[in-house]
């Protein structure tokens, strides 16, 4: 199983980090054992002073393709899930200055808290998914897939025409903007069109 995440994917979340809006998918990954399931708790790593949620909406792919069409894309995935992406932004940005790469802030062990998953059919509009993080039961990020900048049929064909897809195999589609710190008793809830699909606590 692979862990495939999408950097800078909303214009406004380029912005607010003062990266530029990038002109095709930005791509990293992360190990499988990353991922936190079932609502397990998430324990802030010794290693970074400067811990960042990122909310994302993640695709299921639901068989193995490889150089996959865009318009046969959707065929690939029918569930998804909200997951984040914590990022250790203090050691990203040492590694950004140094022009090195970035998985030791991305993929280090349970960075990938990931929710349960709903399917597509159940969904108002699967074109435009609204989301949104609360931490402490404050709105801190609100998205909708409409504003994605490669949106999912897109990015399963140009992942696909580097890597085989797998079943299995996830997809963090990027973040909107309001990504922010969090600290120990924190406590981060996800939400897909009003239904809440992830806690996490931080310990």
């Amino acid at each position: 199983m692979k862990i495939f995440c999408i950097g800078r994917n909303y214009v406004e979340h380029a912005k607010e980090l003062n990266n530029p809006v990038p002109g095709k998918p930005l791509v990293f990954m992360k190990p499988a054992t990353a991922l936190v399931k079932e609502g397990k708790p998430f324990y802030y790593p010794n290693f970074t002073k400067d811990l960042h949620y990122e909310a994302e909406i993640v695709l299921k792919i639901n068989r193995n393709g490889k150089h996959i069409e865009p318009q046969f894309a959707a065929k690939y995935y029918d569930e998804i899930s909200i997951g984040i992406d914590f990022t250790a932004r203090d050691v990203q940005d040492k590694c950004k200055e140094k022009g090195h790469p970035w998985e030791i802030a991305k993929a280090f062990d349970d960075s990938a808290p990931i929710g349960e998953f709903i399917a597509l059919e159940n969904l108002n509009n699967s074109a435009a998914i609204e989301f949104h993080l609360l931490k402490n039961g404050e709105k801190v990020q609100i998205g909708t897939t409409a504003d994605l900048i490669f949106d999912f049929n897109y990015l399963i064909s140009y992942l696909s025409k580097i890597f085989t897809l797998s079943t299995g195999d996830l997809i963090y589609t990027g973040t909107p903007a309001g990504v922010g710190p969090v600290k120990v008793g924190d406590v981060l809830e996800g939400f897909i069109e009003g239904e809440k699909l992830l806690h996490c606590e931080v310990k």
